[in-house]
């Protein structure tokens, strides 16, 4: 069915872009004594010189706010067994934090356990885009090694997905 001249059905949008895999990540920071973060699977990489990466939000999103306030986040990379925290911080109105065990980043940001990356990032530039905020971090530290048999949790067609391992005949 081709939609040409006429606006695009946003659930019609979303059915299409179901079809496309993403990885799923926990944006995260702290400030006044407080972790705040959320779900997100709109990252990825925007340059490797300088180190920059990019994730994108709704603009009425609660935690980001503070997330600009504090002028810095990580990107916790989730792991296929982590779809109970992609859940809990994807929630509103609730403490996403209560039984979520963490440790403070060099830039002073939560990374989650069990997570297969992490990226700390100071936030370069934010541009609106529609009803979403484009943020653009420069990472300042990241991990530097994953568990070899590490899987990172996906999202394809509306449900959470893992990476089928296939044997070369």
């Amino acid at each position: 069915m081709l939609l040409s001249g006429k606006a695009i059905e946003p659930s019609i949008f979303r059915q299409a872009l179901g079809h496309f895999a993403s990885g799923i990540t926990v944006i995260t920071s702290y400030i006044d004594g407080e972790p705040v973060g959320f779900t997100c699977q709109s990252f990825y990489s925007v340059s490797m010189s300088p180190a920059l990466v990019s994730f994108s939000v709704i603009s009425r999103s609660a935690s980001y706010p503070k997330i600009r306030q504090a002028g810095r986040f990580m990107v916790n990379i989730l792991s296929g067994e982590q779809v109970g925290i992609s859940n809990r911080f994807a929630q509103r109105g609730t403490d996403k934090w209560q039984g979520v065990q963490w440790q403070i980043s060099p830039l002073g940001n939560p990374i989650i356990a069990g997570s297969i990356h992490w990226l700390d990032c100071e936030i370069h530039a934010e541009h609106a885009a529609g009803d979403h905020l484009i943020v653009i971090g420069e990472v300042k530290a990241l991990s530097q090694q994953a568990s070899a048999d590490a899987q990172p949790l996906l999202y394809f067609k509306g449900q959470y997905r893992n990476i089928a391992a296939h044997n070369a005949a």
